[in-house]
Formats: structure tokens, sequence, C-alpha cells
């Protein structure tokens, strides 16, 4: 007898590998919850959300008519306000009628690969990834497609991706600034990049579509400009979440926008509404999004997160370890000084220090550690990363 839970969702759990058990284990959750814990393992915010935040919610929930709770799909002054948050950083005249409301980048990649591909279609994403690339794309009934980053530098491998596409591919995921390296990838490359997804798309007679993954586009250190891919190639979707820049993952709170000279802009645009609301509604509720107007003014402070990140990398390679410094994001990768990342991750935990192994997001030699961790935290955890290298005997 068949058993009840069917195929498609067996292969999504597959996708998801070994981080499908990590993630939802109650134990691990009870021992990060210990006052002792040391959290740089997933992301989830130590501090505070950023000031002002709790006010523009306060201020979202207000009703200012009857209609204030209603339907709420693309509501005019929240694209707008993003509209013009866009157009002011990127320099673009992004339009406001091309701004799609979702719940943060889970709904909004899973929204735009049912959108664009068909069973038998391939997508092609980046390794390492975020964990749910994978998942999501099998979800939708295409091929994932894996190519791995260069090693050394993390930047996309232009080579490899052209020997990945085949007839068959439909779209491209490219997350930047990168999930777990912080690398940011510069204009040039993305420049390249264009030229061989349009050269390839008039090859195969079929358009290759860039999703732009850009969660921490505003998570940005030393200066540096963030560069869009939707700036570099038209056919392109920009995805976005106010998860990281707010330091609140529970609020589910994002878009989705095209850039002004996508040729296929008009086509997608009632397919996109019809995708969103079929795909369970996945729209945010009224208040968040009449609180947009606020909250895309608000941002966390950039000057502290890298400051601890300064501390973490300096104290780190301080000790021995291999740790690469990001451009960009809320991680550092580091190479673990024993060949087995999890058991070397095992000897952290012993001492109170919680990091996500490498084998988790198909980096093995590797762990990768959250700087949403509190200062406090990292002032206890560094003395647990020296005891750990010194118990692992390098």
């Amino acid at each position: 007898m068949d058993g009840a839970v069917s195929k498609q969702m067996q292969a999504i759990i597959e996708g998801l590998g070994r981080f499908a058990d990590l993630g939802t284990s109650d134990e691990l959750w009870e021992t990060l919850r210990r006052p002792e814990a040391c959290d740089f393992m997933f992301g989830n915010p130590q501090d505070l959300p950023v000031p002002g935040y709790v006010d523009a919610l306060r201020h979202g929930t207000e009703p200012a008519d009857k209609y204030h709770y209603a339907y709420t799909m693309d509501l005019p002054a929240a694209t707008a306000a993003i509209g013009a948050g866009l157009r002011d950083r990127f320099r673009l005249p992004f339009r406001d009628e091309d701004i799609h409301m979702t719940n943060g980048n889970f709904a909004g990649l899973a929204i735009l690969l049912r959108l664009l591909v068909d069973p038998g279609d391939e997508v092609i994403f980046v390794s390492p990834p975020w964990f749910f690339y994978e998942a999501l794309i099998v979800g939708s009934g295409a091929t994932p497609v894996r190519v791995y980053a260069a090693r050394t530098t993390f930047d996309l491998d232009l080579d490899a991706i052209a020997s990945a596409i085949t007839p068959r591919t439909r779209a491209i995921l490219v997350n930047s600034p990168n999930n777990p390296s912080g690398r940011i990838y510069q204009p040039a490359l993305l420049d390249e990049l264009a030229r061989l997804l349009e050269e390839a798309s008039a090859r195969n007679g079929r358009r290759i579509f860039l999703l732009s993954d850009e969660a921490y586009n505003r998570v940005v250190f030393d200066d540096r400009v963030f560069p869009t891919p939707v700036a570099h190639y038209p056919h392109s979707f920009l995805i976005y979440t106010y998860a990281k820049t707010l330091l609140s993952p529970g609020s589910r709170l994002g878009y989705i926008a095209t850039p002004p000279d996508m040729p296929e802009a008009t086509e997608i645009r009632t397919p996109l509404l019809v995708g969103q609301i079929t795909f369970g509604w996945a729209f945010p509720v009224a208040p968040l999004q009449h609180a947009v107007p606020e909250l895309e003014k608000l941002s966390l402070d950039i000057d502290k997160l890298q400051r601890r990140r300064d501390a973490l990398v300096g104290a780190l390679r301080g000790q021995g370890y291999d740790a690469i410094e990001p451009e960009g994001t809320f991680y550092i990768l580091v190479r673990s000084p024993m060949n087995d990342d999890e058991a070397f991750c095992k000897i952290l935990a012993s001492h109170d220090v919680f990091v996500l192994p490498g084998a988790m997001f198909e980096m093995p030699g590797y762990f990768r550690i959250s700087l949403t961790a509190s200062d406090e935290m990292v002032e206890r955890g560094i003395p647990g990363f020296a005891k750990a290298i010194a118990e692992a005997g390098v």
C-alpha cells in the first residue's frame, strides 16, 4: 500500500539533506536556549529588533479606514515606498507596478519557480547554497543542477555554468552577497554572466531567466557598493526579504521586483499575481504592508555588525583558524582544523559554542559562524574557539 506522503514531498525532503533533521531537532533548540550557549548557528537574532521597528508595526496595525484590514495584495503605498527606495539605491527607474509583495524570500522564490518552469525544465544553482534552493526547485517540478563556485574566491565559475546549460535550462539562481561565503559578485563578472545567458538563450531558442536572491543586499561591509545582478541582465527577478536588515525573520515580509528594461514585464504581471494567490495567498498580512513605508527607512547597525565581524575574524586567525572575511551577509566561513567538520563542531559544542557544520551546506571541511550572536556571546565564545582548536591538536 502506498504511504501517506507523496513522492514529490519525499524528493523535497531528500533535497534538504541532513539539514531537515538538524533544523527540526527539538533537542538542539532546547540546547541553544541554555543561558551559557553561544549561538552562532542559524542566524536567529540575539539582539532586539532595530530601533523604530515596533513603532512601525504599531502604526501599521492602526486602521486608517474600513479597508485597512481588507484583502491586501500589492498595497500601492507599500510598492510605492519600495520603488522609491530601489530607484534611489540603484539609480534604475524601477516601476511601482513591477513590485510584487511576498512572504519573504521563501515565497518569492517558490512563486517565481512556479511561474517560470515546466516539468522537466532545469534550474541551475550555485554551491555552496542556501539550504532550501534544491528543495524549492524540486518542489516546482524542475530538475536542480548544481554548479560549484570557485573555491578560492567563491566567485561564480562561468565556465562551469556554461557547461551546465542545456536546452532544458530555464533559470539560474544567484545569491549575492552570498550565504555562506559572504562574497559580493562584481559588475564585470555579472556582465560576463549576462553575455553567457544571452548567448545560451539565443542558441536554445528559449529564454533563460536569472533569479537574484538579494536577502543581504543591505548587509554590506567596508563601505562597499552592492551591484544588483538585475542591472546587468534584463531578464531577471530581484527577490528581497526584510528579515535580515530588520533582524526579524519571524515577520514574513518581502517582495519580487523586475528591472525597468525587462521585456517580459507586462506579460508576467498577471501570472505573477495569480501565482501569489494560488500559492496560498502569499501576500504579507495587511499590517505589515501598511508598515512598509516606515520599515523601508530602517536598517540594523552595519558598523556594529562589522565590528563584530572584525573581532571574530581577528580572534580566530590569531588562534590558528583559516577564517574568510565576508564582504557582506551575517556569516563567516571558517575552515575546520579537522577534516571531519561535524566532529570538530561537536568539540566546539562541548565548550558551549554552536556553529553550523559545512556538511550541512555542501562545504565539508568548513563551518559557518553567524554574526547575529550578541556581543556578549562573542566575548564568551572566543575562549571556547581557542579551547576547541587546542583540543583538536592543531
